[in-house]
């Protein structure tokens, strides 16, 4: 028996030529016990959807039902965890909970509401913290607390909006897991939105796509047949895991161009000659000029130590790494392993404790633009133009060239990333993606002798996120600059790289592999989950990080073999050994 209806849902908001239609015809049966995902990208109407739902919002034509009845409003049978914690921060975990329970039970006993507040700490994991306040908890812990006050309500049916989204990747598995076990013990209806593809695949039943708004709709529905429980790492082998990741994705892909193609269409481009299939202008070309092609970046022992009330911390303990010009890398590793400290030492925002960087013959003592940053968050001046903010630099990079190569080394780019038509739109105008274009633009026109990218897309949505993959992809191959980028994200990695870099857990934090990636470029993502080769790739990537999750410090000899089985290598692998300083992975051309 379904015990969720939606029958031709549809929502705006607005009046007359603000007015915004965000949901169209929706229609949903959800059986009792079932769990579904919705899969979609940012403002796409999920949020709008579960909303619905929840009874937060009321559609303005069809209806939702629960259990055969017209929902009039929120309830107690629908328990609610959103993207954002919203926790009392004067309030414990154990009050935040209580707040909830003292509302939906207020005829049951004193020491009957004060159990449900325990039961439903205990199972998130959170009994050791249950005193600690919100501005003491991880962001991880403070999910953990609006899950456990979704359940405290004992909810017949539990509505997650993104509740993971924001998290590390090993907090993200951590909480996936306790979704998984919640659910498997109380066979709660579980309506999960989400934007990955692989999150969607571990936890459902029944993958649903939303198109995106405006006038979103539920698309093809997907199956998921793979027995349970579902193990994350061994999924990567299972043809059906990879055949319906395949499926799912293509098709999110699909949508997604055919969402861009009809944006095209709407836009008045400007009528002048495109320069974007020509060349990098010469002046570009001619900053960019190095007569080095080996040994063009060097990392030698490089360390970062902190100060500490307890003592010196040791962050990154010898970084040993060599790049040849042209070369593109990504650094992966867990929370805490030293990631981003070796990237902010790269670019010269942060000092090196010993060791050094030499980049073009020259060692790095300091920031400069022959260096370009990509952060997470692309700090640009939101009361300038997108133009503007690209031209920042430009005249220190390019001294000898005249205001009109300036100029077309601006537009050049802003026309790579797809902004040709918003370059004269102020920051403030862009969505979060287009301020990411704007920020690879403005990198990649300082004509940098090295490209650092900080997880340049992890705020972004999958679909966002893989389009500014293509497009980054796309400059990269017309510059060939030499590029390292931090991710989370296997997939990224494998996507971007000549060689991934994985690093161990902190402190003294190091270099364990380096795994070569023999992929053709130019790659797409669908080409890659097409390739023999590439789940052999990401398993060793999986292996790596699980034989270090939760700041675990795995047998040397036992790591080896199964990164190098996995990988199909047969030369040794040297890990951590003090003893091998000199034979680190990462020294290896």
């Amino acid at each position: 028996m379904a015990i969720l209806e939606l029958t031709n849902v549809s929502k705006s908001f607005g009046e007359g030529p603000e007015r915004t239609d965000v949901l169209h015809d929706v229609n949903l049966s959800v059986e009792e016990g079932e769990f579904i995902a919705i899969v979609g990208f940012s403002g796409s109407g999920k949020s709008t959807l579960i909303s619905t739902i929840a009874g937060l919002v009321m559609p303005d034509e069809g209806t939702a039902a629960l259990r055969g009845a017209p929902i009039a409003g929120p309830g107690p049978d629908r328990g609610v965890v959103f993207q954002n914690y919203s926790l009392m921060p004067w309030l414990s975990v154990t009050q935040n909970i209580a707040l909830a329970v003292d509302q939906v039970f207020p005829k049951e006993s004193r020491k009957a509401r004060a159990r449900r507040v325990a039961d439903a700490v205990a199972m998130v994991g959170l009994s050791h913290a249950r005193d600690r306040k919100p501005a003491e908890l991880s962001g991880g812990m403070r999910q953990r607390v609006s899950v456990a006050r979704a359940l405290a309500m004992s909810p017949s049916m539990l509505l997650l909006d993104e509740p993971l989204s924001a998290l590390d990747a090993l907090t993200r598995a951590k909480l996936q897991d306790e979704i998984e076990e919640i659910w498997s013990r109380d066979k709660k209806t579980v309506i999960l939105i989400t934007n990955d593809v692989d999150e969607a695949i571990l936890l459902a039943d029944r993958i649903i796509p939303l198109t995106p708004a405006p006038r979103a709709t539920l698309g093809q529905e997907f199956k998921v047949d793979i027995p349970r429980p579902r193990d994350r790492t061994a999924m990567n082998s299972d043809p059906e895991f990879i055949r319906l990741r395949g499926e799912v994705t293509n098709y999110l892909m699909k949508v997604g161009m055919e969402r861009g193609a009809a944006m095209d269409e709407s836009l008045a481009l400007p009528n002048i000659t495109p320069i974007d299939k020509s060349p990098p202008p010469k002046a570009y070309l001619d900053a960019a000029a190095s007569p080095l092609d080996r040994r063009y970046l060097e990392f030698s022992g490089v360390k970062k130590i902190y100060p500490t009330p307890k003592g010196p911390l040791t962050v990154v303990d010898g970084f040993d790494l060599m790049m040849d010009r042209g070369e593109f890398i990504t650094l992966i590793g867990h929370s805490g392993c030293g990631k981003s400290t070796v990237l902010s030492m790269t670019a010269g925002l942060n000092s090196i404790s010993a060791g050094g960087i030499v980049l073009d013959n020259r060692e790095v003592s300091g920031a400069g633009p022959d260096r370009a940053v990509v952060f997470q968050a692309p700090s640009l001046m939101p009361w300038m133009t997108a133009r503007e903010n690209v031209a920042i630099g430009v005249d220190e990079v390019y001294p000898k060239a005249s205001r009109k190569e300036r100029r077309e080394i601006v537009d050049y780019y802003l026309a790579r990333v797809g902004l040709w038509d918003a370059a004269d739109k102020t920051a403030a105008e862009l969505s979060n993606g287009m301020k990411q274009r704007v920020g690879i633009a403005r990198a990649f026109a300082l004509s940098p002798k090295l490209l650092l990218l900080d997880e340049p897309f992890g705020m972004l949505d999958s679909l966002t996120r893989w389009e500014l993959q293509e497009v980054l992809m796309d400059v990269w191959k017309r510059t060939q600059v030499t590029a390292i980028c931090v991710t989370h994200d296997v997939d990224e990695a494998i996507l971007l790289a000549d060689k991934v870099v994985m690093m161990t857990n902190g402190p003294n934090a190091r270099i364990g592999h380096v795994m070569h990636v023999d992929l053709p470029r130019p790659r797409s993502r669908k080409e890659l989950l097409e390739h023999p080769d590439y789940y052999r790739y990401r398993q060793t990537l999986l292996d790596f990080l699980e034989a270090y999750e939760g700041g675990a410090t795995p047998d040397p000899e036992r790591l080896q073999q199964m990164v190098a089985t996995a990988a199909g290598e047969v030369t040794p692998i040297v890990l951590g050994s003090d003893e091998a300083a000199e034979a680190r992975p990462g020294m290896a051309a």
